[in-house]
């Protein structure tokens, strides 16, 4: 077997096109890009990478380039597991979250895909193969756009084939919230799926006002309506709120995920494979909300994640990002009619332009 001889680390600002916009977050007008290029002894090559709003990503760059090389370099490429393990209890101590979690999600994906690549298959085959075509949401990171900006954006995903939306909630005064939610209900029409994110922004008293201020207008989801450390307050809006919650984005562990789905405190699990430590816990996560009977969403990567979703029985919608990457990707991902199409291409199938990315090195 193949063993890996190899980590080539790259770290990149990424300016946008709009600068973006949440509750807790503020002004986004870049996102940082840390890949990682793995290399076995045969010459093949596997790709990841993990992203921030715009701070840590030196940190991250550093750990992939000082700390995670000797946990890594000789070893067998497809022992996934393994691999997994050793970085994870090597970087413990220090680590086991912030941008360690974030590298460590980078190295797993690029493995999931050097292995796939290795067999020759796309990588939602490998993981078991459900269903190629995952229902899919644009994911508007928005909060400061101007109403008639807002319906723009709208108007502009629809035209591109989505058919869910998300925006984002959280502004100062939860009557202009409520008065934006109705205005997108009204524009979109009833039934349409329809989501809103407070990014953290609330108490748990705060949200459950909130999503009972939202009800009339049909949420298929409200999202992350508290910080993620407040497990009790979150299963006390999903009881006394009355809409779904979809939370995750923010948890870095399999375990924070057992704690929060065990303690009724989620709806739609959610997490993100460039910040959970990759393909590996996340199709963890996944299989532990079907045993619980929840579907499973996703945050961020659509590119990778699209893979996943497919994989799963229990896979609900997947976000289209803001952080989108398609003007350095040669195939981006494909929308038809709201659906998500994993591409049938060895691996995950991401092909970056590296001159291109060379261009905004940090």
């Amino acid at each position: 077997m193949p063993r890996i001889v190899s980590l080539e680390a790259g770290y990149y600002r990424v300016t946008l096109a709009v600068t973006l916009s949440d509750s807790m977050h503020g002004d986004m007008p870049a996102f940082e890009l840390n890949t990682v290029r793995l290399r076995d002894a045969d010459g093949a090559e596997g790709v990841g990478y993990t992203y921030t709003c715009g701070r840590n990503g030196a940190a991250i760059d550093a750990i992939l380039r000082r700390d995670i090389p000797d946990q890594l370099v000789g070893q067998e490429a497809d022992r996934i597991e393994h691999i997994w393990q050793r970085i994870w209890w090597g970087q413990h101590y220090g680590g086991r979250g912030g941008p360690t979690v974030l590298a460590q999600s980078a190295i797993d994906m690029a493995l999931w895909d050097l292995k796939a690549k290795r067999l020759g298959q796309p990588l939602w085959t490998l993981l078991g193969g459900h269903d190629a075509k995952v229902p899919c949401y644009a994911g508007g990171i928005d909060l400061q756009l101007p109403l008639d900006q807002l319906l723009r954006q709208t108007d502009d995903n629809l035209a591109k084939g989505f058919r869910a939306i998300k925006m984002k909630v959280g502004r100062r005064k939860l009557s202009e919230d409520v008065e934006r939610v109705r205005a997108m209900r009204e524009h979109l029409g009833d039934g349409f799926p329809l989501m809103a994110d407070a990014n953290m922004r609330w108490s748990a008293d705060e949200a459950i006002r909130a999503a009972r201020a939202f009800q009339p207008f049909d949420l298929t989801w409200l999202e992350e309506p508290l910080i993620p450390d407040d497990v009790a307050g979150q299963a006390r809006v999903v009881r006394e709120g009355g809409l779904p919650i979809a939370a995750g984005e923010n948890l870095r562990t399999l375990w924070d995920f057992k704690q929060l789905i065990a303690a009724g405190g989620v709806t739609y699990p959610e997490p993100d494979v460039t910040n959970c430590g990759g393909v590996t816990p996340f199709m963890k996560i996944a299989h532990l909300a079907e045993a619980f009977n929840l579907p499973v969403t996703s945050h961020g990567a659509h590119d990778v994640t699209v893979h996943l979703l497919a994989a799963c029985p229990n896979r609900s919608y997947l976000e289209a990002h803001g952080f989108g990457l398609d003007a350095y990707l040669a195939e981006p991902l494909v929308i038809e009619e709201g659906f998500a199409v994993a591409p049938d291409r060895p691996g995950h199938g991401i092909a970056f332009d590296w001159r291109g990315l060379d261009a905004i090195r940090a």
